[in-house]
């Protein structure tokens, strides 16, 4: 038996929103709405929507001892996600200064501060973790070399999902054990190299990542949901038509809520249906942690 349905190894930022008219061009001075701070982060959002989805849930996760740190701590616990392997100090916490228009996209710069300072060392220290966990779940708001050794570090009989955002290469050794490797079409672009050469369609940033050696593939498509693709074949996977008002944190918990109906035993297509509604309602609201919905929001959905 497992402790928890999903370990999540990655990034916890406080996100600093600023709502804009419009984005500001190179040089360019924009007034915006008062700020407001969020606990985010690609690791935090995805244990806290997992958490709030019911999921039993574990972070590992590296925050400074500050208030950002702070706040990070209190809405994962408020979630219920299991913090014992949230670590503390070395630099500040990861800050992320977010944009956002009136149709709801957003710009993003962020500062890592303490996620990179989450050490492979700090991954081999959780090995318990790890062992207790079914399926483990990150992205790239941590050092590669975290990644890499995330994958080592993996169970027997456990299953590795990787959403790589921000892109960036991947050595093979990654690749091979993503099942899935979560892509939007930016992510999908860069992980192939040369964009040019990419072709318009998922359906061909798919099988071409395929290739590459992943298990299986997701490429999140907005509001027009997803396509799945593995060795039994690539197919689309609808989502439902709602009022977007804010997609920050939209694909972390939809990699989230992925991630764990695998975990349950779902099929992949079943897991991404499933998973596009959960990403669906969270646009519906603004934040990021904040808008995460509970299962029976989804069921209402």
């Amino acid at each position: 038996m497992y402790d928890y349905d999903l370990l999540v190894v990655g990034s916890a930022n406080a996100d600093l929103v600023i709502g804009v008219e419009r984005r500001p061009d190179a040089g360019e001075t924009v007034l915006g709405s008062d700020l407001a701070v969020h606990p985010g982060g690609k690791g935090a959002n995805q244990a806290v929507a997992a958490a709030r989805l019911g999921a039993r849930t574990a972070l590992l996760a590296r925050v400074g001892d500050d208030g950002h740190g702070r706040l990070l701590l209190d809405s994962q616990r408020a979630a219920g996600v299991d913090t014992a392997g949230v670590l503390t100090g070395g630099a500040p916490t990861g800050v992320a200064l977010i944009t956002v228009d009136p149709s709801g996209d957003n710009s993003i710069v962020v500062s890592p501060g303490a996620n990179g300072r989450l050490t492979p060392a700090d991954v081999r220290a959780a090995a318990s973790l790890f062992h207790a966990s079914r399926v483990v779940s990150t992205q790239l708001e941590i050092p590669l070399e975290t990644v890499g050794e995330v994958v080592r570090s993996l169970a027997p009989g456990s299953r590795f999902v990787l959403n790589p955002s921000p892109p960036q290469p991947l050595s093979a050794e990654v690749l091979a054990a993503c099942d899935p490797l979560i892509v939007n079409e930016h992510e999908a672009k860069v992980i192939l190299g040369d964009a040019g050469a990419v072709g318009d369609e998922p359906e061909d940033w798919a099988r071409r990542l395929l290739a590459k050696g992943p298990r299986s593939v997701v490429v999140t498509l907005g509001g027009e949901g997803a396509l799945v693709a593995s060795a039994e074949g690539v197919a689309r996977v609808p989502s439902v038509t709602v009022h977007a008002v804010d997609t920050t944190g939209a694909g972390d918990a939809f990699t989230a809520a992925l991630a764990w109906r695998l975990g349950a035993g779902e099929s992949l297509a079943e897991a991404a249906a499933y998973a596009a509604r959960v990403g669906a309602a969270t646009v519906t609201k603004e934040g990021a942690q904040v808008s995460f919905p509970t299962a029976e929001e989804v069921a209402a959905l």
